[in-house]
């Protein structure tokens, strides 16, 4: 492994003659994942095709949608897998690794949330915060804690250096309607192709952006909250 990079492996043993494993090396000052440019993708990754409606990217520089082309493997490795099929996922990073035995979406979709983020996809980019901290399987309420966490210690170190921060999360909730338009997207592109015959199991896709968190700072989450911060606060 080199310095300038951060390799990630995800294993999926769903059988003992079945087995699929990604290998994903990150580039540690821009945390984008490290592509061989000379690889071809399909048609349907161009960033004119794929585009969503709030995407900043310019198509005359950008040929290809960055989160596209990341579902590329995952469609053709899991086509004739169902989404509810059981295995085992065992997550290798510098730090630490992880395993679990659970349903084959669950595992795709903690390997595509790491996969998006570091695609290069400037409106999933607003969670490289978080990649470091990687967590696989984290539960809903983990993805809260973590990202609220993130955010305000984000605004504290703004604010520490002369900056306006947000104390209120107002543009937090801004990021995840950005992401939330841009699931619904992947979702109806994916849905799309499977109407073309493409033998994909797209289950497994939609299911997993579905998964996101939709970010509601309520009266419930903050009760919440008070509870489990209640010896801090």
């Amino acid at each position: 492994m080199q310095n300038d990079e951060i390799v990630f492996k995800y294993t999926f043993n769903i059988s003992e003659s079945k087995v699929k494993e990604f290998r994903v090396k990150v580039d540690k000052d821009t945390l984008n994942i490290v592509r061989d440019e000379s690889e071809n993708y399909p048609d349907w990754t161009l960033l004119d095709s794929f585009k969503c409606p709030h995407c900043p990217l310019d198509s005359s520089i950008v040929k290809y949608c960055p989160v596209a082309i990341n579902l590329v493997d995952v469609i053709q490795e899991f086509k004739e897998l169902n989404s509810f099929d059981e295995c085992e996922v065992i997550v290798e990073t510098p730090v630490r690794n992880y395993s679990k035995f659970t349903s084959l979406q669950s595992g795709v979709s903690s390997f595509l949330g790491m996969m998006m983020v570091t695609s290069g996809c400037p409106i999933m980019g607003m969670l490289k915060p978080m990649f470091n901290f990687h967590l696989p399987f984290a539960t809903l309420e983990e993805t809260e804690v973590r990202i609220l966490s993130f955010y305000l210690l984000a605004q504290y170190v703004k604010w520490k250096r002369g900056g306006s921060p947000d104390w209120e999360m107002q543009n937090l909730s801004k990021i995840y309607d950005d992401i939330r338009i841009l699931n619904h997207n992947v979702s109806r592109q994916i849905a799309d192709l499977e109407s073309k015959d493409t033998s994909i199991n797209s289950l497994i896709v939609l299911n997993n952006f579905a998964d996101y968190v939709t970010f509601t700072l309520d009266e419930k989450m903050l009760d919440e909250l008070e509870i489990i911060f209640k010896e801090l606060m």
